[in-house]
């Protein structure tokens, strides 16, 4: 078959790599601009060279058996180490978060920058409309966020499109800032300040380069309630509550940026993967399962073997 995905995160390249190896002929569309997503990392210039940020996702751990087996594998190509300062069981992708799906996404057809906009049955075949065009396929699987699957889906799976609207992502402001010398805290990262649901030394990480940098992120709760706010009174919040956090002043700052996520932390609505035969439609991504890196990967692995179960041997 031909499959398009929609939705080049870590579900739909998983569901990609596997169904590739099955036989069929994959294409992947997105709507950003490059590889990423929720585990993008952002380049920002500085006076002291360039700084890192991975501003999305900050670590991953790998409990399932065949996502540990997949890790193994990135550890082995130089995409992804261990990271202690998270816990004993944290990893990141190297030399960012986005090295991963980078790699990932390298062995496939993707278009970046193309948002699939509506797709209609026509026969047998799928259209799949963009603003360039229309694309047609055997088979279609969406990759994305909860909140947008059902304007895709509602008009062939309304039920698939409910379960999507009750399965709501929980929102994250993020404060990335570069400094002129070391934030004086003796661990790498900390949780649950204030306003501050995760903050980290992302300079730290295994495999970065560049000044003394802070990934701020503020909780669900007070990422909510401040969702609509100025980012630069974001910003002013959350460096505050770092500076509270590891009781010192602050270095001075040599850039700094806010990033607000309205789909950061996706819910959990009890499946796996979804697919319907009849229709060759299928979902997958972490919402199905709940809120982690690993989750997408067995979402989009568990929906190539409905797709095709033979031949992928899920």
């Amino acid at each position: 078959m031909k499959i398009a995905i929609i939705g080049a995160g870590l579900a739909g390249l998983s569901a990609a790599a596997a169904l590739q190896r099955a036989g069929h002929d994959i294409v992947l569309f997105d709507k950003a601009r490059g590889p990423g997503g929720r585990m993008s990392t952002r380049r920002v210039e500085t006076a002291q060279d360039m700084a890192f940020f991975d501003h999305g996702a900050q670590y991953f751990t790998a409990r399932d058996a065949d996502f540990a087996a997949e890790v193994a594998r990135w550890e082995a190509a130089g995409t992804a180490a261990r990271w202690p300062a998270a816990g004993d069981d944290a990893w990141v992708g190297t030399p960012g978060m986005n090295g991963i799906i980078k790699a990932l996404a390298a062995g496939h057809d993707v278009r970046w920058n193309c948002r699939i906009e509506t797709i209609a049955r026509d026969g047998t075949l799928w259209q799949l409309a963009h603003a360039d065009g229309v694309e047609t396929a055997d088979a279609v699987i969406v990759a994305v966020p909860a909140e947008q699957v059902g304007d895709l889906v509602a008009a062939h799976q309304a039920e698939w499109a409910g379960l999507a609207q009750a399965t709501r992502s929980q929102p994250c402001w993020t404060v990335m800032a570069a400094f002129d010398a070391r934030v004086e805290f003796a661990a790498d990262s900390l949780r649950n300040c204030g306003a501050i649901g995760w903050a980290a030394r992302n300079s730290a990480k295994p495999g970065r380069s560049g000044p003394e940098s802070w990934v701020v992120q503020g909780s669900p709760d007070w990422s909510a309630e401040h969702l609509e706010d100025d980012g630069d009174a974001v910003i002013a919040r959350l460096l505050a509550e770092l500076a509270e956090a590891v009781g010192e002043g602050l270095p001075g700052i040599l850039a700094v940026q806010a990033h607000r996520w309205r789909y950061a932390m996706s819910g959990a609505a009890g499946k796996t993967a979804l697919w319907d035969g009849s229709l060759r439609l299928g979902l997958c991504g972490d919402w199905l399962i709940g809120p982690r890196i690993e989750n997408a990967w067995v979402s989009g692995r568990a929906l190539a073997g409905l797709a095709d179960p033979d031949r992928t041997g899920a």
